[in-house]
């Protein structure tokens, strides 16, 4: 397997990860009371996770030479 075939896959399983995310993060805010610091964790695993992504999906762009 290629680079490019191992990055997109990699791509694929983050953005499902971050979309899980953000239906834990909402299940968890229409509980009331919800667990400030559970949430806070979540919302900073899902930074980490979108970090990633950017990171990843820069290295399929191919180096343009100015």
């Amino acid at each position: 397997m290629d680079e490019q075939k191992m990055i997109q896959s990699k791509l694929a399983v983050l953005r499902c990860e971050h979309r899980d995310l953000d239906d834990v993060i909402a299940r968890i805010a229409d509980q009331a009371p919800f667990d400030q610091l559970q949430l806070k964790r979540l919302k900073k695993r899902k930074l980490v996770l979108k970090d990633q992504i950017t990171w990843l999906e820069s290295r399929l762009l191919p180096d343009i030479i100015a």
